[in-house]
């Protein structure tokens, strides 16, 4: 029967020095097998592979045509001239072209060019490609003055003053005149539908000042005359000033105090809340609204040169029309509002983007069924706008509980149409003059 070594060794020496070299073979044979384990772990961790040769191998080629590259490419000199820029280039080239030239004759017929030389070959052809790409990606970079041609400024005047939007703004301007009570005053019309919208592109102009730096991040606004470069900013300021003062002076000289006064209001409301308000708050949707509910109320106090029930009621349309219209369009836009760093509901709070819509869409039936109640228009109002006013709610309901682009897609399309429809509406509808007699006789 086999003995180990260390029974064999105890039985050659015994006593104490027999003891003290059992434990030193035991303890030594004890550990052998973890010190064996981690140094195999040890080598392989520090083992060299074929993918580290490789890996050496193109980081030698990319920094020997890195050195090449630098060596080669001329260095650009800030004040020099296109003139002196195209003579540097062409000298570049031609001694890319004699290097190349020079080293096919220096390869011996004899010999098979080695790996050097082969990739110095290559590297000259590269730089000879990578210079006339700088060049064309230097000149593309370079800042270039637009000038300005007469033929092009009614076009980049009309981008600048929004001129859907104030063409909207004059529209509901002249609902609110003609829905008014009282003879139809032409003169004051006109200057009422002037007047309005001189003050709305001031606003919009102004705006457009204001978020240059934002929109130029956003698709939908990259291409505005201010972020282009089309114009300068002391021109869009300049003509804005030039659309305000005269615009807010014809309300109030030429309507009356009250209307011009609701045109600088808004002016300020537009500019000075609505626009910071973007980047701060979800209220800016809000005061949007009553900035695009004032408009109407403009035209009601220019015919009447007072506020009352009805000049809130077509307020209270506009105001709530304004958000399925807006938030219907905010959320195919979200991707763009949050690039851009816009706090609007459809980014920040999307469930109560969809439910605040629904709201207002139910709102447009009782403020309908409202109008004959403060003698704006006759019973038959409620009537025949209650089929497009439940289906814009229908609408409304599914873009609540779909959430999905198409639904919102066709709530704002909706929404395009059902505006001027119910102001028509309203207006073919209106209250006839002389339905009520001085002695508070009712209306026949």
């Amino acid at each position: 029967m086999a003995t180990s070594s260390h029974t064999l060794s105890s039985r050659l020496l015994t006593g104490w020095v027999g003891g003290c070299v059992w434990y030193l073979e035991r303890r030594a044979g004890q550990e052998s097998p973890h010190k064996f384990m981690h140094l195999f772990r040890t080598v392989n961790k520090q083992w060299i592979t074929f993918q580290h040769f490789n890996f050496l191998k193109r980081m030698y080629v990319t920094q020997l045509h890195r050195s090449l590259s630098q060596q080669v490419k001329p260095k650009p000199e800030p004040t020099a001239s296109s003139v002196l820029e195209k003579t540097s280039s062409g000298q570049a080239k031609a001694e890319i072209y004699e290097m190349r030239s020079l080293s096919p004759p220096s390869l011996s017929s004899s010999r098979k060019p080695n790996e050097k030389e082969l990739i110095e070959l290559d590297s000259a052809s590269i730089i000879e490609g990578s210079v006339e790409v700088g060049k064309e990606t230097q000149d593309e970079k370079q800042w270039k003055e637009m000038k300005l041609h007469l033929d092009d400024l009614p076009g980049i005047l009309a981008r600048l003053s929004k001129i859907k939007l104030t063409a909207l703004v004059v529209s509901t301007t002249s609902a609110g005149f003609a829905l008014a009570p009282g003879p139809f005053d032409l003169p004051c019309f006109l200057l009422t539908l002037v007047g309005t919208g001189l003050a709305s592109c001031a606003a919009n102009s102004i705006n457009q000042f204001f978020e240059v730096p934002f929109d130029s991040n956003m698709n939908r606004t990259k291409n505005r005359p201010l972020v282009r470069g089309q114009i300068s900013p002391l021109f869009a300021v300049s003509f804005a000033t030039c659309c305000a003062v005269p615009g807010v002076a014809v309300l109030a000289w030429g309507v009356n105090p009250l209307t011009g006064a609701l045109g600088a209001f808004n002016i300020f409301l537009y500019t000075c809340c609505y626009t910071p308000l973007k980047r701060i708050s979800i209220a800016n949707t809000w005061v949007g609204a009553v900035v695009g509910a004032i408009p109407p109320m403009m035209g009601w106090t220019a015919a009447t040169g007072s506020l009352n029930a009805g000049a809130f009621l077509l307020g209270g349309i506009l105001y709530s029309w304004q958000f399925p219209h807006f938030n219907a369009l905010s959320w195919g836009l979200r991707e763009d509002y949050s690039r851009g760093g816009y706090c609007m509901m459809s980014v920040t709070h999307p469930a109560l983007c969809r439910r605040v819509a629904l709201r207002h869409c139910l709102a447009l039936v009782g403020l309908s069924t409202a109008a004959p109640l403060l003698d704006v228009t006759t019973w038959t109002f409620p009537v025949i706008s209650l089929p497009i006013n439940l289906y814009i709610s229908y609408l409304g309901f599914r873009f609540y509980t779909q959430a999905d682009r198409k639904s919102s897609r066709r709530l704002f399309f909706c929404s395009l149409w059902h505006l001027p429809l119910l102001l028509l509406l309203m207006l073919t509808c209106k209250r006839p003059q002389g339905g009520k007699g001085d002695q508070g006789e009712p209306w026949q």
